[in-house]
């Protein structure tokens, strides 16, 4: 379907959850991988190593807190290093603290921006200058649409930050880099796999396909949207939600 042969992508927060799903369908596809990861080490060199085993393409499993610039430079400067570009960057990378307003804090607060939407300008900042033509897609949120929870509200304005950046972003490194959001609904991952049952239950009844997403079907987005498929796609937030009755 999609080729992606002596391309090189580098996904951030990508050793396990959506970012490992992503890492292993473009390793399906010819891309050689960068698995970055901030403490999951053992999980990211698990994946290096399913990839490596399964896929003919290359993997490097590179730490770095992507809300600090100067891992940032080095973390890019090891990928260039061994490559020599970029060709794809998936800024996956993202925390959420989800308490009651009363709960929560300025610093967690700042923590959140930090890395969810100011970790995001980074990375694309420094990978773009080692992009010739090239694709950014940035994992937003439909949180950051019209998806309302309370308890979310510092994950859910760093995720609507990202939309905003992302359309700037299109308009910055145009016309050979395109910039484009996918804003998933309800994942079926592990961060999800201890939900209140009575709570899940009530909003896969608000979902038209009755069910989370598979972590597959948002990475084959993300590799549509990658790929010369989508070469006239660009500043969008693309939502992938199953259809949503409000």
């Amino acid at each position: 379907m999609f080729d992606f042969k002596d391309k090189v992508a580098l996904i951030t927060g990508s050793s396990r959850g959506l970012g490992k799903s992503i890492a292993l369908n473009l390793a399906k596809y010819n891309c050689n991988i960068v698995i970055n990861y901030l403490n999951s080490k053992e999980k990211a060199l698990e994946l290096q190593k399913e990839i490596l085993s399964k896929y003919k393409v290359k993997c490097l499993c590179i730490k770095a807190d992507i809300s600090n610039e100067i891992e940032v430079k080095n973390m890019i400067d090891e990928i260039i290093e061994e490559f020599n570009h970029i060709d794809i960057l998936v800024n996956n990378a993202s925390i959420a603290i989800d308490t009651t307003f009363e709960d929560k804090t300025v610093s967690n607060f700042k923590k959140i921006l930090n890395t969810n939407l100011i970790g995001t300008f980074i990375v694309s900042k420094y990978v773009s200058k080692y992009m010739n033509k090239g694709s950014i897609i940035n994992i937003s949120s439909t949180n950051s649409i019209d998806t309302y929870y309370p308890y979310s509200m510092d994950y859910d304005s760093s995720k609507a930050g990202i939309n905003i950046l992302t359309k700037n972003l299109a308009i910055e490194l145009a016309p050979n880099i395109r910039v484009n959001a996918v804003a998933p609904g309800w994942i079926n991952t592990d961060m999800n796999k201890d939900m209140d049952i009575e709570f899940k239950n009530k909003e896969i009844d608000k979902i038209l396909l009755k069910r989370f997403a598979n972590p597959d079907e948002i990475a084959n987005t993300v590799a549509f949207l990658a790929s010369d498929y989508a070469s006239y796609i660009n500043g969008e937030i693309i939502r992938v939600d199953g259809g949503i009755n409000n």
